[in-house]
């Protein structure tokens, strides 16, 4: 299968997309990516959105979290298992290795937009087979395009471990409801050595916020790091449009393991 064929395998289980093989009001969506003006975008990620679970897409202003990940194989083709509905699509390829995750500087990346700027949606029948033929729009992704200061809609602070120390690497979800579970709605990039984060959001709100530094969710391994905001129960965020919440710190931790018997 390849590195990024079992790689991909895993985060969709994570993601749980075997309940989506088990549900009948599936249909397939086939396709082909493009780098513009070049060859194809092999062995990269197309990521599919719902439309009715979420904002469109607007990956300069925020990073929504996909509902389906898929491979590109070497000719840039995907297919991809989905609940009948509406998709925005999108597509990358990481400059170096094969994380999942919001673009960084010099990926390909490829938002499926309308002439106007638009986030263009596809329909997935059940039953049936949709082809978006070929769209060859991925171009190197410019960190300049991305709003992290006036008129978007964010959470920041630092993330450290219980002694203080900044934790690198570490990513914040937002969830809508305090149980957190399921799919995040949003997901920063990842902190850099002095664990700053800053989630962006498309509006005001209540956000409950999870942190991990495994993009896709699943059982925590030995050695990763987990976490949440508020020590006892989850504490909401209340974030106001058009502003950043500032000195929302959280503290993680490393995942020790569950005792020698499990």
């Amino acid at each position: 299968m390849g590195k990024m064929g079992c790689f991909v395998t895993a985060v969709l289980m994570c993601m749980a997309t075997m309940a989506f093989a088990e549900d009948v009001r599936t249909g397939t969506i086939t396709g082909k990516m493009m780098v513009k003006n070049g060859g194809p975008l092999a062995n990269g990620v197309v990521f599919f959105f719902n439309e009715a679970s979420g904002p469109p897409p607007s990956p300069e202003k925020y990073w929504r979290v996909p509902d389906e990940i898929v491979g590109t194989d070497a000719g840039g083709n995907f297919k991809a298992v989905l609940v009948e509905g509406k998709y925005y699509l999108g597509a990358s390829k990481r400059k170096s290795g094969q994380e999942v995750g919001p673009p960084q500087e010099g990926d390909y990346f490829l938002p499926a937009m309308e002439e106007k700027g638009i986030p263009k949606t596809f329909r997935v029948d059940k039953g049936k087979a949709t082809d978006v033929g070929t769209i060859a729009e991925a171009v190197p992704f410019a960190k300049t395009t991305v709003k992290t200061s006036n008129g978007i809609t964010a959470i920041e602070g630092t993330i450290t471990d219980a002694d203080g120390k900044p934790l690198e690497r570490a990513m914040v979800f937002a969830f809508l409801t305090p149980a957190m579970v399921g799919k995040p709605l949003f997901v920063s990039e990842r902190t850099g050595k002095d664990g700053k984060y800053l989630l962006r959001v498309n509006q005001g709100g209540n956000y409950y916020l999870k942190i991990r530094d495994v993009y896709g969710g699943g059982a925590p391994k030995v050695g990763e790091i987990m976490g949440g905001y508020g020590q006892d129960k989850p504490v909401p965020v209340t974030a106001k449009t058009g502003t950043t919440v500032k000195g929302i710190d959280i503290k993680g931790i490393r995942f020790l393991g569950r005792g020698p018997n499990q």
